[in-house]
């Protein structure tokens, strides 16, 4: 499947400014500490996408935002950045939509995806190396059902293949939760503890039996279509190996799927840990509940960019937030936003400013330090707010917000 188009983004030493030293710390949800990646010359991370039975809300652009920043930091520290991140075209809301609308699944699919697309190229967004369906990745997720069923890491109920948490002496370790509330979680969020036959309620579903009136692809379990978690292993595994730097999406995937996720990994393949760090958004809500599809408390990218929003009005309203905390949306934020951006504007369009390494550097820091996005911005707002005699600087400063925080003045 293709990605979307890579907009270019400048090289800070180009415009005469110094290297980036301080390397990039991210807070571990497994370990609950902030730390710093030590990637090698290239850094690797996957970024869980959408189920594409809608596209883009602000949820998901918060999320999607907060790993190119992640991304920016990198290449500006000289890393090649090998980033991967898949799209669930085929799984049960999905086909729900589909079978109430009455239209193809994937057309549905198709269109979404590239709704999505469209967004995050106005976003600015930098894409995936590898943007991968999980329709076109069932064979990985078939060899990796295998690979699971060959260490006794399988087992049927009615026809569905299910894997057992206690394959994984180290389940629990991405999460961290307690076990009364995973299986609250599991309930909420896809998955099935209450079914009978079961060798544990938390146990994940990695194949399932093909249904009636349901699509199906064919396997060594029978005809029948992947489960979610084992999804996002398979295409990691395959793309960016084990050990891999980063693993990220939002806070509501730490469990069950992130800490799913890293078990059929670890298991697979023998080898841990699956991802180095997993990297958490926190939610965006919207009248005092997590904006979210199945709630239907939503605001999208694309209907906002349709009413003449600028882009990068929107980006800045979310880069406003640090990118771990749960925060509200408003009306108000999206036009602060606005006024922000043409503060800014205004400011590079001056004939001189303040010098701007010192801005460089501050920026810099304040992301490497777990993407202090707000503190950023301050930064650049200060900058904005003063005179100087730097005549270069005005250009400087563009450079600045575009290449480290997406944002094209």
């Amino acid at each position: 499947m293709r990605s979307w188009p890579a907009p270019e983004v400048p090289r800070l030493s180009d415009a005469g400014l110094p290297a980036a030293a301080r390397p990039l710390s991210l807070h571990d949800t497994g370990t609950g500490e902030t730390r710093p990646t030590t990637p090698g010359e290239t850094a690797r991370m996957y970024v869980c996408g959408i189920t594409p039975y809608d596209a883009t809300h602000l949820g998901h652009a918060n999320t999607y935002l907060a790993f190119d920043l992640v991304n920016r930091v990198w290449q500006d520290l000289g890393h090649r950045v090998h980033y991967v991140q898949n799209a669930t075209d085929v799984d049960d809301p999905l086909l729900e939509r589909a079978q109430q609308t009455g239209e193809d699944w994937r057309e549905l699919a198709d269109r979404e995806i590239q709704l999505f697309r469209d967004d995050m190229t106005a976003l600015r967004v930098l894409p995936p190396d590898q943007y991968i369906g999980a329709v076109e990745a069932i064979p990985l997720i078939v060899e990796m059902i295998e690979k699971l069923r060959g260490r006794d890491a399988t087992y049927e109920v009615s026809g569905d293949v299910y894997f057992p948490i206690a394959a994984d002496p180290a389940f629990g370790q991405v999460s961290g939760l307690p076990r009364d509330e995973m299986t609250a979680l599991s309930a909420e969020r896809g998955g099935d503890p209450g079914r009978p036959g079961k060798r544990d309620p938390l146990d994940a579903l990695l194949w399932m039996a093909k249904r009636p009136g349901e699509p199906g692809w064919e396997s060594p379990f029978g005809e029948g279509r992947p489960g979610w978690h084992v999804e996002c292993s398979a295409i990691s595994v395959e793309y960016l190996g084990m050990a891999f730097d980063v693993e990220g999406g939002g806070s509501d995937l730490a469990f069950p799927h992130h800490e799913m996720g890293a078990s059929h990994a670890q298991v697979a393949t023998g080898e841990r840990p699956h991802a180095r760090a997993y990297v958490h958004a926190g939610m965006v809500g919207l009248d005092g509940e997590k904006m979210s599809k199945s709630r239907g408390n939503l605001v999208f990218v694309s209907k906002l960019r349709q009413s003449g929003t600028d882009p990068m009005a929107i980006r800045l309203a979310l880069l406003a937030h640090h990118y771990r905390a749960d925060w509200e949306w408003t009306p108000a934020a999206l036009d602060e936003a606005a006024a922000r951006l043409g503060r800014w504007r205004a400011a590079v369009a001056r004939p001189s400013g303040p010098p701007a390494a010192p801005l460089a550097a501050a920026v810099r820091d304040h992301l490497a330090g777990d993407l202090d996005a707000p503190a950023a911005l301050a930064a650049v707002d200060a900058w904005a707010a003063a005179g100087g005699a730097d005549e270069a600087a005005p250009a400087q400063a563009r450079a600045i917000a575009d290449a480290l925080l997406g944002v094209t003045l």
